[in-house]
């Protein structure tokens, strides 16, 4: 699966550079930007295996507008001015009707900003969770099928209180991720009755935190808001050495196996964290029994994945038009009641039904996706460990 859309994107690509700037006659291209270099690189593939899959599913079961859809990949580098490149080669040469993504916020925002908004076109991030997205002003074109890290950070709050952690130090990544993540997870764990003995920023990129890890020594409880390959590794290697920290907490951009990469798995065992979820359930079902090449059907932000290319195909059938006009309000349409049911992988169903006029409500691996007026979408929130070397996700946070 994954070197079949592949190719199939790179033809889509030598296919359209020359085209004008106009709706496709049949078929569709979406873009796709996420960090496939820098401090994601790790949790991206899969992330991306997911919105392949949508694009064998959709050409499987009858294509779309009478044609094929494809996907066109470029890398933000969980970074603006990447991201900005990115979506300006995706939006103004490829001529995508609408771009799943990017990951990180600060990426989405840089490419929605670049290029987006002024090209009138859709995106749908799966993994952007910091609550800056829910002000931007992007004129109805900019939505999330993952919850804003306000949830997650009342929720890991909540989970270390629950724990009896009655004091944490906080150490986040100096980005919009990692200082909206540590305001909200600071604000409710105070509310909660808990002690933030320090709440720092430190850069992105260092080989050395030694010295910021020597202002967070109030508390041997440790959280690290941060991305497993890049300074997530090195804080949490570094905190280990120290001998200085008795528990580790991190977020979901800490979510993924390579953050143990030279570091004593026992000296970590029972580290907590926390990513977005999905609800029990026949949709959640469904989805979890889909295989192919490069899909992990649990990666972290893989089923949001999912979800986002799947509304964001679902929209353009609605739309009836690889055209980006109106591409906001069939979104809306798709993803909400009332209407009927549909469930991952119910494409032939869901363009029968679009077709014969009749609305339809998309419920996804990820659970419910009705949009709010800004964008997001209600979530849950998973509680993981790390056990024997992996993180085990072990439930629902309450």
């Amino acid at each position: 699966m994954f070197k079949k859309t592949l190719t199939l994107a790179v033809a889509a690509t030598t296919l359209t550079i020359a085209a004008p700037a106009l709706a496709q006659d049949s078929g569709a291209t979406i873009g796709f930007i996420g960090g496939f270099t820098g401090p994601i690189e790790s949790l991206t593939p899969p992330i991306f295996a997911g919105a392949e899959l949508v694009v064998d599913q959709v050409n499987e079961q009858g294509g779309i507008l009478g044609g094929e859809l494809a996907i066109l990949s470029a890398d933000g580098a969980c970074d603006a001015t990447a991201a900005a490149a990115a979506a300006d080669r995706l939006i103004n040469t490829d001529n995508v009707t609408g771009v799943v993504g990017a990951l990180c916020t600060g990426e989405t925002i840089g490419a929605f900003n670049g290029s987006g908004l002024s090209g009138n076109v859709v995106f749908i991030s799966p993994a952007s969770s910091a609550p800056a997205l829910t002000t931007l002003e992007d004129n109805d074109l900019v939505y999330r099928t993952t919850p804003s890290d306000a949830l997650q950070g009342v929720k890991m709050a909540d989970l270390l209180l629950a724990k009896g952690i009655n004091d944490i130090a906080i150490t986040y990544v100096n980005n919009d991720y990692g200082k909206g993540f540590a305001d909200a997870l600071a604000a409710a764990y105070e509310a909660g009755g808990g002690t933030v003995a320090a709440n720092l920023a430190h850069e992105e990129g260092k080989a050395d935190y030694r010295a910021e890890l020597g202002n967070l020594v109030a508390s041997q409880n440790l959280v690290v808001l941060a991305y497993a390959n890049a300074s997530g590794n090195t804080i949490l290697r570094q905190a280990v050495e120290s001998g200085n920290f008795t528990t580790y907490v991190g977020g979901d951009g800490m979510v993924g196996d390579d953050l143990l990469n030279g570091i004593d798995a026992a000296a970590v065992e029972g580290m907590i964290a926390t990513r977005a979820g999905a609800p029990s359930g026949e949709s959640v079902d469904i989805y979890n029994g889909f295989g192919g090449e490069g899909f992990e059907a649990n990666a972290t932000y893989a089923p949001q994945a999912y979800d986002a290319a799947f509304l964001m195909a679902l929209a353009i059938e609605k739309n009836g038009s690889a055209s980006r006009d109106g591409l906001s309000a069939a979104l809306r349409d798709v993803a909400s009641a009332p209407g009927e049911i549909i469930r991952p992988g119910e494409w032939a169903k869901a363009k029968e039904l679009i077709a014969a006029g009749t609305d339809i409500d998309y419920e996804g691996a990820g659970g419910a996706l009705d949009f709010d007026e800004v964008g997001d979408v209600d979530g849950i929130i998973v509680e993981l460990a790390v056990e024997g070397g992996s993180f085990v996700e072990k439930g629902l946070i309450d």
